[in-house]
């Protein structure tokens, strides 16, 4: 069974390459085997999710080297989760692009299983060095899906992000290569055995190296200061794009989750929970930052897009406080804010098409052919994002506050989310109440149709928060036990220095 570990990389890969060879076929062609690739990737990771659910670690070595020299791929709960995250938000956005998206360029198909690909492989690695190389993967493929569709608006946010990123790279190998120079390995796990047990003279080498991993990873998931490049690039992508790019961000959380539990986690010694001491407060500022961008939008699009930067800010917030109560309530929240977030830049994306010039500004227009289909799934949406009951974004912000224990950490937890909540509802109620309510004299000369994908694309996403909260039990119960597997990682570096074996161990 440990082969399915190959699947989720697999399939997209080879999906990619034969959109290589398919660029001049008809387009029909085209979509039916890039639908059929995202649906066995779906397919694939709700297998993996079946697999994880027992608490056990399973263990795929390429080529059949031994940790810790070889290539290692790792399941466990949380990245079966970030599996099937991925793999429903990049099947409803595949859709989506169906209706134009995919014929402003030859690439897209090929771009997006590549990214889809790359992100699988960051998700599933056990190394360092190929976390890097996941990223670079991921990154490349959203480079030319950034710039889909070409235009001015996107070449100068694009060039912005290629260039942050590229940096970003940079510091990754610096990191990396300091924290090798000391320990002789990368392997995830073997380095989890290998810090707690450094000479007092090699500490500030690793600790050195661990710093800046953090802080490619903050890139990597817009922290303050890090996120102002992301409002733009977002908001100027294509609706598909903007949306698949609600995982991104999430990319560096994992990340962050994966080698602050593991490899500087509580049994570390001198370099436990390295950083965490900064994450809290820096990401109580980040979700500051969003609010405060967010009421200053003029765009529906780039509201969502500081929408994303309050989530990372609010979910960082959570892992901060470096309890299994605190990763859990994370994870709720990251599995709501990822879904509803990628139908909000979907959904502005249909209301844009429905009102002539005016776009996605908030501004009074005609009244719109749909006006009261995509203002119901606006409200939803925003009810959502915000954290309103009854659907799952009370309930993940909920789980959050509770997280908190007395003292000063609750009274700041609690105060910036709840504030910050506040003002979130003030500017979704003033987007909402002119683009959907205040309708200005005229007509708009469009049919304003709906085709059926880009309809079920997006009240599929936007659904899904109800689907969580029917859901909410079993879910919450899965992200318990997923922080308690990630806050011991005995079984994870037990695992990998023992010989791979066909079946998995305890």
């Amino acid at each position: 069974m440990n082969n399915w570990l190959t699947a989720p990389i697999l399939i997209p890969l080879l999906g990619g390459v034969l959109q290589i060879f398919m660029s001049y076929a008809p387009m029909q062609l085209r979509r039916t085997l890039a639908l059929t690739t995202t649906i066995l990737t779906l397919l694939a990771a709700i297998v993996l999710l079946g697999l994880a659910d027992d608490g056990s670690y399973r263990v795929y070595a390429l080529g059949n080297w031994q940790p810790p020299f070889g290539i290692m791929l790792v399941l466990d709960r949380l990245a079966a989760l970030m599996l099937i995250v991925t793999a429903v938000l990049a099947l409803f956005c595949h859709i989506y692009a169906f209706q134009k998206t995919d014929t402003q360029g030859p690439h897209f198909h090929t771009l997006f299983l590549f990214q889809l690909t790359g992100l699988n492989i960051a998700f599933l690695t056990g190394d360092l060095f190929n976390l890097f190389v996941a990223f670079e993967v991921l990154l490349i493929a959203s480079y030319g899906l950034l710039l889909h569709g070409g235009g001015t608006t996107r070449t100068v946010p694009g060039l912005h992000y290629v260039v942050l990123n590229l940096i970003g790279s940079a510091l990754f190998l610096f990191s990396v290569g300091m924290i090798y120079s000391v320990t002789g390995t990368l392997n995830m796990a073997d380095l989890a055995v290998k810090v707690p047990q450094l000479s007092s003279e090699n500490l500030p080498l690793v600790k050195t190296g661990g710093l800046l991993l953090l802080v490619v990873f903050g890139l990597k998931s817009a922290i303050l200061p890090l996120c102002f490049w992301l409002p733009r690039a977002y908001s100027n992508a294509t609706a598909p794009v903007a949306a698949l790019f609600a995982v991104m961000t999430k990319v560096g959380i994992y990340a962050i989750l994966r080698v602050y539990t593991l490899i500087f986690g509580e049994n570390a010694g001198e370099l436990a929970h390295l950083g965490m001491n900064w994450l809290f407060p820096t990401a109580l500022f980040t979700l500051a930052i969003g609010v405060i961008g967010l009421l200053g939008s003029k765009k529906l699009k780039t509201m969502i897009a500081w929408q994303v930067i309050i989530s990372v800010g609010t979910m960082l917030a959570a892992i901060g406080l470096t309890t299994p109560a605190g990763i859990s309530a994370a994870l709720f929240y990251l599995i709501n804010t990822t879904w509803v977030v990628g139908g909000l830049f979907l959904l502005a994306d249909l209301v844009s098409s429905q009102r002539g010039s005016a776009d996605d500004r908030i501004v009074t227009a005609p009244k719109m052919r749909n006006n009261a289909l995509l203002g119901t799934l606006f409200l939803i949406s925003a009810v959502a994002a915000i954290g309103l009951p009854p659907l799952s974004g009370f309930f993940s912000k909920l789980l959050i506050l509770q997280a908190a224990t007395p003292g000063t950490e609750m009274v700041l937890l609690w105060s910036v989310i709840l504030v910050g909540g506040f003002f979130t509802l003030i500017a979704y109620s003033h987007a909402g109440s002119i683009v959907f309510w205040r309708n200005s004299e005229g007509h708009i000369k469009h049919d304003g149709k709906l085709g059926l994908p880009v309809t079920l694309s997006t009240a599929g996403l936007v659904g899904l928060s109800l689907v969580i909260v029917a859901l909410a039990g079993p879910i919450n119960r899965y992200t318990e036990a997923t922080a308690a597997q990630l806050n011991s990682p005995a079984g994870y570096t037990e695992v990998l220095q023992m010989p791979v074996v066909t079946e998995s161990r305890r």
